[in-house]
């Protein structure tokens, strides 16, 4: 068994918003890059919080104004960040405590690793309570409660 080492999932309010990009709020992204400023507010004249340097971590779109999108990390600290330094591809994190990685998306199904708290990696896919992930070249199957990046009920393909 594989060990790798370095809230909760949501569910987006029944009035999930649509505005700026025409996309739902809230909404899941990505970091795109290994240092993202996070400012006070939405431009460039507002000062620079603190800077994200974990490329590939999941953050939660919040609002929209203009090219900025206030974000939220798992951890719940939020600012704004300009729009290029986000993707759309899927991420997770695991939050607060050891999360088990299957062969197969059965609770009973071999662990193929042990993921400790902050371990982040890329979601494949989702259906009903587990999600597909890959983390370090590993493939294997979660539960959609022990990841931050995915809410309850979405439909991941």
């Amino acid at each position: 068994m594989l060990l790798v080492g370095p809230v909760l999932a949501a569910e987006p309010p029944a009035s999930a918003q649509r505005k700026g990009s025409g996309l739902p709020l809230p909404r899941f992204a990505t970091l795109k890059s290994d240092e993202v400023n996070v400012r006070a507010g939405p431009g460039p004249r507002y000062p620079i919080d603190w800077v994200f340097k974990r490329k590939g971590m999941p953050v939660e779109i919040v609002a929209e104004f203009e090219n900025w999108r206030k974000i939220r990390d798992f951890q719940g600290a939020s600012g704004w960040v300009y729009q290029g330094l986000l993707t759309g591809k899927r991420s997770f994190v695991i939050p607060t405590k050891m999360a088990s990685l299957h062969k197969t998306p059965a609770a009973s199904a071999e662990v193929i690793a042990k993921l400790e708290p902050e371990v982040m990696g890329e979601i494949r896919s989702c259906v009903g309570d587990w999600c597909r992930v890959k983390v370090s070249g590993v493939s294997g199957w979660l539960e959609r409660g022990e990841i931050w990046g995915v809410y309850k009920s979405e439909p991941i393909n």
